[in-house]
């Protein structure tokens, strides 16, 4: 999978099953967001805008369905929807679906199998999510928003498209000819590899402003890469 269809919401009241989902997912790279209610749920949605979510049905405050209809209908997103829960009738599993759920699971179930199911829905949903997120830092690159916790950051054209690039190519060295070769694909004019340089600073000063991380790596002689 790519990076922006890593970011899993887990809402589950049950503790015990809350973690044994994280472990499994983790284990497959995946970013968890967790949340013990539904409107502990709703607060993350907004916050993490993850592009998966595993929802029980029953939960405190706010039903798994209710959460369900509100991400479809309210929020307008597409994201892949697991419902999970106990109920077995087929009236239940078709109430769930009906909310806008992308598959329904019962309890007990296999965290293997379930991780199976993810990677199931996300190959027939990966075109749903046009973003990227790395430790709170979410790029949507279809609207040309970044974010830190929810918290916008307010980037330069040249910015957003060199955090884009590095974005999409975690932990691996980006020359100065690689990001010019981007930028000129959307400007007419040549600019310099000191250019980028310049750009390449202000990116990093303004991201260090509002996350306090180092998320661009300067490798000497050969480029950058972005750290997450």
């Amino acid at each position: 999978m790519n990076v922006q269809n890593k970011s899993i919401l887990v809402v589950e009241d049950d503790a015990k099953i809350r973690k044994l989902i994280r472990i499994f997912l983790e284990k497959e790279g995946y970013e968890v967001f967790e949340a013990e209610d539904g409107e502990e749920g709703k607060r993350l949605f907004k916050e993490c805008d993850p592009c998966f979510a595993i929802l029980d049905l029953m939960l405190p405050k706010i039903q798994g369905e209710e959460l369900c209809t509100w991400i479809r209908e309210e929020e307008k997103s597409d994201i892949g929807i697991i419902m999970v829960t106990a109920k077995t009738s087929e009236f239940d599993r078709i109430t769930g679906l009906k909310t806008g759920a992308d598959d329904y699971v019962t309890k007990p179930f296999s965290p293997s199998e379930l991780v199976t199911r993810v990677e199931t829905v996300l190959r027939r949903t990966s075109d749903r999510c046009q973003k990227l997120s790395r430790n709170g830092l979410v790029l949507k690159a279809k609207k040309g928003e970044v974010s830190y916790k929810g918290n916008p950051i307010d980037l330069t054209g040249f910015e957003f498209r060199i955090l884009h690039l590095l974005m999409k190519h975690p932990g691996q060295i980006i020359s100065r000819q690689q990001i010019l070769d981007n930028l000129y694909e959307l400007h007419e004019k040549v600019v310099s590899e000191r250019t980028i340089d310049v750009h390449i600073r202000h990116l990093r000063q303004k991201l260090q402003a509002c996350t306090s991380m180092n998320f661009i790596e300067t490798v000497r002689g050969m480029g950058y890469k972005f750290n997450g």
